[in-house]
């Protein structure tokens, strides 16, 4: 080699050198990406003095043009050769590619750059997580050009290079615009939000909403600056620092509010552990909690505790006598004669004097927080060890109670009671059999005259053998399927042509062992033990798969069931009654559900939301014993009511009685007007019938077209479907 050429070599070297160094140090670089590029083509362009240089943008489907470099008078080429580039550059996309003319170059190729007048073309991907993001393309379309080792070693390096700053370049607007959005986002959130140092308790970041509950910014701050609820604080033994995950509810009583406060250990920007601690506001959360067990425990008429709060307190006072070795008591009060004041007055004042007698017994001493309301006119009182001492005063004070008037409406009213003690754990340690022994020795009470107190005697129990069988024997049938509860229907027919349009599904109980019983032997005491629940479920779905039967043979009637008290209170009502609906595939446009109108009454707002969430589903509603309650046609209006049925206690006296006539004959016409259809109750003879049909009633049931009768005769006498 000789001297001049070792001296070209050498400066080449150089410059080769100088230029990867200058592209180096645009590692460093404020600029972007672009502006980049700019200040690397020229470097790159001067170094191989080649035609063009092009970054092009790597999509699925295209190749996109990022920037173009043109050396000397090659002019541009990127617009041209961009729409050929996706398929050259696919075949190899993560390799170096060269494509000489007459050398490697496929037949396709060389026609492609043929046309563009392209001599050769060197391609060096940039990749990114794994996949080609950008190919710089080096080209040359003024002369013949061989790609020589050094300059694709050169070229080479130089993409790493840009490589890198495009990573960095990336990594960093990535980072700044998490940051700046994620910071857009915690300050946006409802939650209080703050980053503590777990070494040195400083505060790093402090989010929009925890400023406005502390009321400064807390940032640069320490964690001790402030403490909810509480200014003395142990920060040493601290658990929201000193554990990774923490959570605790905790009350400041300078604010008035709740909050949830949770911790959690993550990674800082500067890769150090912190604390995480999130505050959220949960006072609406806390009071709807209260709410929420207000009405779990509490009796919705009168406050005080209800059964289920009575049965729970009463096991824990079991448990406190039988520990410690004490004695408490039991009280369970029932109202003599309430019914006549329900009658007399109206079931408002009824009420009233629920909630009267209700703060009565809270001001008794020893008892104030162990009175409960169980049933309609129920109560029960629990004495705990601790105030046993107290028990006959207490005792007294009942009955004293009740020996002065009520002021009602006006007037003044007496009314009585009828009170069964019984104690424990002497004579029991399990509460539904004390509640139980209570009242039988409160019927002990009310035989014996009422207005009277008697205290569990084991002989009275005999007395009480049919009761608790048909309790035990009901238990028994629930437990094996209900089986032996039996739908029966009554007819329904149109006053006008006395054709059948439908029945009423009335329960009856064939038991294996006490024969047959009617509804009014058994409902009461199922509604009373609980029991009911799961005979009126299975019931209902008896009475569904009967009129699916029919509606199958083309017969569509409206099939009327009674949903007891017990039913309508539970939560899942609808839920249930949607689940057999669905199950038995009924139309429920063929199922009429019947409620009380004492029921409707007394929890207006629950029962018009449950009416119409069980009228979503397709059932119609129909308001039983009408005019036994309220009797205000306001309430059929407020509860969407599709069917009122009227009392048979205005059909006995009709035919001598002018009042029950106004009454029947103003409550059709105005159910008319209310778009509510009227069926009567209790028509018993041809007499009724006929002033009935005369005062334009739609439907009657009653003895006189057919007392409750098995589905088999019903199908046969009123819908003709012989087996």
């Amino acid at each position: 080699m000789s001297f001049m050429e070792k001296s070209d070599r050498i400066q080449q070297e150089i410059k080769r050198s100088e230029s990867i160094t200058a592209v180096v140090q645009l590692m460093e670089s404020e600029k972007n990406f672009d502006e980049i590029l700019d200040t690397a083509f020229n470097i790159i362009g001067d170094y191989l003095e080649v035609s063009n240089i092009i970054m092009f943008e790597c999509k699925e489907d295209r190749v996109n043009t990022i920037k173009e470099y043109v050396w000397g008078d090659g002019g541009n080429i990127a617009e041209t050769l961009s729409p050929y580039m996706s398929d050259i550059l696919n075949k190899r996309p993560d390799d170096l590619y060269i494509v000489p003319i007459g050398e490697m170059a496929t037949e396709e190729e060389v026609k492609i750059l043929s046309n563009l007048k392209v001599d050769s073309l060197l391609a060096i991907p940039l990749v990114l997580g794994g996949r080609p993001v950008m190919h710089a393309v080096f080209a040359e379309n003024r002369k013949k050009r061989v790609w020589h080792s050094n300059s694709i070693l050169f070229v080479a390096d130089i993409c790493k290079v840009l490589q890198t700053i495009l990573e960095k370049k990336i990594s960093n607007n990535s980072l700044v615009n998490s940051y700046t959005a994620l910071r857009e986002i915690l300050d946006n959130i409802g939650s209080g939000i703050y980053v503590v140092d777990p070494k040195t308790r400083e505060i790093l970041f402090c989010n929009e909403t925890m400023k406005r509950i502390v009321k400064e910014d807390m940032v640069g701050k320490h964690c001790w600056d402030f403490h909810l609820g509480e200014r003395q604080y142990d920060c040493d033994n601290c658990p929201m620092i000193n554990n990774p995950t923490y959570f605790r509810e905790v009350y400041d009583n300078r604010l008035d509010t709740w909050f949830d406060i949770k911790n959690t250990e993550i990674t800082w920007v500067n890769s150090n552990k912190v604390s995480l601690c999130t505050m959220t506001d949960i006072t609406e959360k806390k009071k709807y909690e209260k709410r929420i067990e207000f009405q779990a425990n509490n009796d919705f008429l009168t406050g005080l505790y209800n059964r289920m709060r009575c049965e729970s307190d009463l096991a824990m006072c079991i448990e406190e006598a039988v520990v410690n070795g004490g004695r408490g008591a039991l009280l369970f009060v029932d109202l003599d004669d309430f019914k006549h004041i329900n009658d007399g007055l109206g079931h408002q004042y009824g009420d009233l004097l629920l909630k009267m007698i209700s703060v009565g017994l809270q001001q008794i001493d020893g008892i104030e927080e162990h009175c409960y309301r169980v049933g309609g006119d129920e109560f029960i009182v629990i004495i705990n060890p601790d105030e046993i001492g107290k028990c006959d005063k207490i005792v007294s004070a009942i009955m004293q109670l009740f020996d002065k008037p009520w002021c009602l409406n006006g007037a003044e009213y007496y009314c009585k009671m009828s009170m069964g003690i019984v104690h424990f754990p002497d004579e029991g340690n399990e509460v539904h059999e004390l509640i139980k022994k209570a009242d039988i020795a409160m019927y002990d009470a009310k035989k014996s005259g009422k207005n009277q107190y008697r205290y569990y005697n084991a002989k009275e129990e005999d007395k009480s053998v049919k009761r608790l069988d048909i309790e035990k024997n009901m238990r028994s049938a629930i437990s094996v399927g209900c089986n032996e509860f039996e739908v029966y229907v009554q007819p329904i027919v149109d006053a006008a042509t006395a054709k059948c349009v439908g029945g009423e599904a009335l329960i009856r109980w064939n038991s294996g062992n006490l024969g047959f019983l009617g509804p009014t032997e058994f409902i009461p005491l199922a509604e009373h033990l609980g029991l009911i629940t799961p005979i009126g479920s299975y019931f209902l779905k008896k009475a569904c798969e009967a009129n699916k039967r029919w509606s199958d043979m083309g017969i569509d009637v409206h099939l009327h069931v009674n949903l007891s008290v017990v039913q309508l209170m539970k939560n899942s009502i609808v839920e249930d009654v949607r689940d057999i609906i669905e199950e038995t595939g009924v139309k429920p446009e063929n199922m009429v559900l019947e409620i009380t109108e004492n029921l409707a009454i007394n929890d207006m707002t629950r029962v018009r939301n449950i009416i119409r969430q069980l009228k979503e589903i397709g059932v119609s509603i129909a308001l039983d014993d009408f005019g036994t309650g309220y009797s205000s046609l306001n309430y059929i209006k407020q509860l969407d009511l599709d069917i009122i049925k009227v009392d048979r206690t205005f059909i006995t006296d009709i035919v001598s009685d002018d009042y029950a006539k106004v009454f029947v004959k103003l409550i059709t016409e105005l159910s008319e007007k209310l778009n509510v259809a009227v069926c009567i109750e209790g028509v018993e003879d041809k007499v009724q019938y006929k002033i009935l049909k005369k005062m334009g009633v739609k439907t009657i049931q009653g003895f006189y077209f057919g007392k409750p009768m098995p589905i088999y005769k019903f199908e046969e006498e009123f819908l003709g479907i012989k087996e």
